[in-house]
């Protein structure tokens, strides 16, 4: 029999009426917020399945540009997020589309920064505030969030895993989970590390001067 957490049970602390299609959803704004390093010119949401259906009854709209902002599920700034974000210069755009065999409650987030680089990110609101993002930029992977999370742009070369986990290591940070996710043999690729200890910003810099490495992301929910 599976085990429940009393955060299973009672749900999150949140701003909204349901957890999968408020609290979720500032989630994975959020996220999409980290990874675009917090530089934000436009965004735009494709709204798949429920989310499509339902997003302006339940919030979801709100919570997505809330999480976009930076707002955690209980930040009652959510329920203004749609002026804040104009104050900040943002454009935003809510489409209603498909995104094929996925969970109902999955957008695709694509932001465009004020260099005009563009980043991407699908994920899902699997329910009680709970995510699974699973695919960045194009390139499918998972992670969920739920840990203190790593994403690490590098080349597939020998070696660049090696040095990021030692230096893990000699910080004291133990890694949960990790996984590696690259677009072919020797071209770009993705590790997703998941640490049960927080990560100092000067370990950050010790793994972006990495020879192979061209960017790390930081993912704290």
């Amino acid at each position: 029999m599976k085990d429940f957490s009393l955060f299973d049970i009672i749900g999150p602390s949140m701003i909204g009426p349901s957890s999968s299609h408020t609290a979720g959803a500032t989630k994975l704004g959020k996220v999409a917020y980290r990874i675009a390093c917090k530089e934000i010119k436009s965004v735009e949401f494709l709204l798949h399945g429920s989310f499509a259906k339902t997003y302006r009854g339940h919030g979801t709209d709100k919570a997505l540009l809330g999480g976009i902002l930076g707002f955690n599920p209980d930040d009652e700034r959510i329920k203004d997020s749609f002026n804040l974000a104009k104050e900040k210069n943002i454009d935003y755009r809510f489409i209603e589309g498909d995104l094929g065999e996925v969970h109902p409650n999955t957008v695709k987030i694509t932001i465009t920064k004020p260099n005009d680089e563009i980043v991407e990110l699908v994920g899902s609101s699997i329910g009680g505030g709970n995510i699974v993002v699973c695919q960045i930029n194009g390139l499918s992977l998972e992670f969920t969030g739920a840990y203190t999370t790593l994403i690490i742009s590098h080349k597939d070369k020998p070696g660049v895993i090696a040095k990021v986990t030692t230096i893990l290591a000699q910080n004291n940070i133990n890694i949960a989970f990790m996984r590696v996710y690259r677009y072919g043999r020797g071209e770009n690729a993705f590790m997703i590390i998941e640490t049960d200890d927080s990560i100092e910003k000067a370990v950050l810099g010790c793994i972006n001067e990495v020879d192979g490495i061209s960017r790390s992301y930081l993912v704290t929910l």
